[in-house]
């Protein structure tokens, strides 16, 4: 990795991220994008559509017949966190002491109270604090009932320990995840986060569009004239929550209107299991919790994967849980994806 990517995946990993909370990232990516010139523009749901400037030039690019599909790598920018709901005060001297929380996401079940967690709000990171009152959510399978374990927080309460600033007196302005003593850091190769799901995917997307358009930018005149971008990126909100920001794309009825084929690529950041261990190079995922993915092109993807990375892929159903092309093969189109473990 070059050292000006490695520097924007640092810079993206220490963004503060929810589900509906994706601000920081918005601002980082979309900053970087402008000032290396790189088409993008937001949609109305407030995804990033990366390799063309409008709605205009977007319809333009799938209404043109092509001979090769149009490759739509798709990942998201929020990881599970919490909402600020309400102040908790017994005195007006407690005020903003203790935060009434909303868990948006999956989240462990186990060892929660004392947990340390990060606070955010609009301006950047606001303070930390510990979780205390976990009530998780109903269990759902048999296994969980019989441990009588949830499926993961459903609310809390922080008890402030730490304030960056003055806090907003609005507490629907606050939110966080947990906090694991810095947002990122290093150990040999290996690199630990506070949220790798999906800031890593959103990463790769980002670097992938900078590196082509500066390559696409020293083309000769002549060359570019018939050169239209091979793939588009689309940064998603709220995915955590069920797809949010996927789902508001395709409801906005642009992608009915194709007259090209189109293939969505997920980039996804995914727990290790047997067969898709860390430092044994991405994962050509065949599938999720939900669904297995589109056969054909899975075969190409495969095939392709082979002749680059002959010893350096894995290949497996990643089914711990679900990523944005199962919405897409719900929608009707054919979807792939990548994961890193």
């Amino acid at each position: 990795m070059s050292i000006k990517n490695f520097e924007l995946l640092e810079k993206i990993l220490s963004q503060p991220t929810a589900p509906f909370r994706e601000k920081h990232v918005i601002t980082v990516a979309t900053e970087v994008l402008k000032n290396s010139n790189v088409p993008y523009f937001q949609d109305p749901i407030g995804n990033i559509v990366i390799g063309v400037n409008s709605k205009k030039e977007y319809l333009n690019l799938i209404q043109r017949p092509q001979p090769t599909p149009l490759r739509i790598f798709i990942a998201h920018m929020d990881h599970p966190g919490f909402h600020g709901t309400q102040w908790i005060a017994s005195s007006p001297e407690q005020s903003q002491t203790q935060l009434k929380i909303q868990w948006h996401g999956g989240s462990p079940t186990q060892d929660l109270v004392g947990a340390s967690v990060w606070l955010a709000d609009g301006q950047g990171w606001a303070g930390r604090g510990t979780l205390t009152e976990v009530k998780l959510k109903e269990p759902k399978t048999p296994e969980q009932k019989l441990l009588h374990s949830g499926t993961a927080i459903e609310t809390a309460a922080v008890q402030i320990t730490e304030k960056n600033r003055i806090l907003p007196k609005n507490p629907k302005a606050l939110y966080g995840g947990f906090w694991f003593g810095k947002t990122h850091w290093q150990e040999g190769e290996l690199i630990y986060t506070k949220a790798a799901d999906d800031l890593v995917g959103s990463f790769a997307i980002l670097s992938l569009a900078l590196d082509y358009f500066s390559h696409n930018r020293n083309m000769s005149a002549r060359k570019k004239a018939h050169k239209n971008p091979p793939f588009l990126g689309l940064l998603t909100r709220a995915e955590e929550v069920g797809f949010i920001g996927t789902i508001g794309h395709f409801e906005l009825g642009w992608l009915k209107k194709s007259k090209r084929e189109l293939l969505f690529v997920s980039l996804e950041t995914s727990r290790t299991f047997p067969g898709a261990d860390i430092g044994k190079g991405p994962v050509v995922r065949l599938g999720d919790k939900s669904t297995v993915f589109s056969a054909n092109p899975l075969k190409v993807f495969t095939t392709l994967a082979n002749q680059s990375l002959p010893q350096g892929f894995q290949k497996r159903i990643m089914d711990g849980g679900t990523c944005e092309a199962t919405a897409a093969v719900a929608y009707g189109y054919a979807a792939i994806g990548i994961s890193i473990p």
